[in-house]
């Protein structure tokens, strides 16, 4: 498989469609999206997706049903690393002080408590 390319946001809107309902029709993925597109042009951003390495497809009788090609979990860290490489000069620290100091970031207890049992890990690991 080739290298996955950056998501348009119609793109990743489609994305999380078919990776909330593990695999979709092009009719699905256009029911559940707000204010879809047509039908039609729902099928050419699946093919696109497709193209690029984010989706593929399986015959169900007449119809192609999508299936995500990576695992959520993975494709979220891939894009996560992108945004750390580009916005925080690779440095983990910076983004997640950047995170943790933004005043939209609305913490729990038990968020705070997973955040640092992270660190507490991460230090025994020697990250």
């Amino acid at each position: 498989m080739a290298k996955t390319e950056a998501l348009a946001k119609r793109e990743r809107e489609i994305m999380d469609v078919v990776y909330r309902a593990g695999r979709a029709t092009a009719a699905e993925v256009r029911e559940a999206l707000a204010d879809p597109p047509s039908y039609s042009a729902v099928r050419a951003i699946l093919r696109v997706l497709e193209e690029k390495g984010h989706l593929k497809h399986e015959q169900d009788g007449p119809r192609y049903v999508f299936l995500p090609t990576v695992p959520r979990e993975k494709a979220r860290r891939s894009a996560l690393k992108r945004v750390v490489q580009t916005f925080f000069e690779g440095s983990t620290a910076q983004a997640v002080a950047a995170l943790l100091g933004s005043p939209d970031a609305k913490l729990t207890e038990e968020d705070l408590d997973r955040i640092a049992g992270l660190i507490e890990q991460a230090r025994k690991e020697g990250r």
